[in-house]
C-alpha cells in the first residue's frame, strides 16, 4: 500500500471534519463536537468542515494537519500546532465566520451549562509544549502503522520549529490509544475527571501525555 504524508487542504475539509468527530468521539459513541454543537452527526460535520478552512488559522485549520493518503485518497490524519499562535484563542476569534456562513447569531463564549462544564476536562498546554490532536485513521486502513509514521512526522515539524516538548491529550480508558503513544515515548502527566463528563462522554475525563523531542 503507497502511501503519501502531505500538508492539509482545503479539498480535505469533509475528511477533516470527520476526523475531527472521531478523534472527539474517543472510545465512546458521543463526543465533546456534539455536546457542544448540540446537533446531528450531520450537522456537527457541516460546521466542521466551515472550521477547517476559515480564513484565520487555528488547531483545527486545514493548514495544522498532516494527511496520510492512498491511491489519492485521505485515509488518515493529525494536526499539530503551537498552542500560542494557533491554540483555542485563535479558534474563538475564527468561529464568528463560521456562524456567518452559516446564516446564525452566535458567539464562541455562548454555550450551555453542560457544554461548559465537559470543556473544563481539557487538559491545559504544558509551557512550551508542540500540541498534538485530532488524531484518526478510517476503520478499513487501521493497525498499519500510519499514526506511527504522522507521529514521528509531526515531531519532526516541532524539532525544526524549535520545539523541545511534545504533549497529546486522551480520553481516561482509551487504553489502545495511550499505548500507541507509549511507544512513541510519551508519558503520562496527570488527568482531569469530572462526573459530568463522564455522563456524557463516557470516559471519566482527561489525560495529560508528554516527552521530550
Amino acid at each position: 500500500m503507497g502511501i503519501k504524508i502531505r500538508p492539509g487542504r482545503t479539498d480535505d475539509a469533509p475528511f477533516l471534519a470527520w476526523v475531527i468527530i472521531a478523534s472527539g468521539r474517543g472510545q465512546g459513541n458521543r463526543g465533546i463536537w456534539e455536546i457542544l454543537i448540540e446537533g446531528t452527526e450531520k450537522e456537527c460535520l457541516a460546521f466542521l468542515e466551515l472550521v477547517t478552512v476559515t480564513e484565520k488559522p487555528h488547531l483545527f485549520h486545514h493548514s495544522c494537519y498532516l494527511v496520510a493518503e492512498s491511491k489519492g485518497l485521505p485515509i488518515a490524519a493529525l494536526a499539530g500546532y503551537d498552542p500560542e499562535v494557533l491554540g483555542y484563542d485563535a479558534l474563538r476569534e475564527a468561529l464568528p465566520e463560521v456562524f456567518k456562513k452559516m446564516g446564525f447569531d452566535g458567539s464562541a463564549d455562548t454555550m450551555n451549562e453542560t457544554a461548559a462544564q465537559v470543556l473544563e476536562c481539557i487538559p491545559d498546554e504544558i509551557d512550551g509544549a508542540w500540541i498534538i490532536e485530532s488524531v484518526a485513521t478510517l476503520p478499513d486502513f487501521r493497525r498499519r502503522g500510519l499514526v506511527d509514521r504522522l507521529l514521528e512526522e509531526t515531531m519532526e515539524q516541532a524539532r525544526k520549529k524549535g520545539f523541545r516538548l511534545a504533549q497529546i491529550n486522551i480520553y481516561i480508558g482509551n487504553t489502545p490509544a495511550q499505548r500507541a503513544y507509549e511507544k512513541h515515548g510519551f508519558k503520562l502527566l496527570d488527568e482531569k475527571r469530572d462526573p459530568v463528563f463522564e455522563a456524557e462522554v463516557g470516559s471519566p475525563g482527561m489525560a495529560r501525555l508528554w516527552r521530550d523531542l
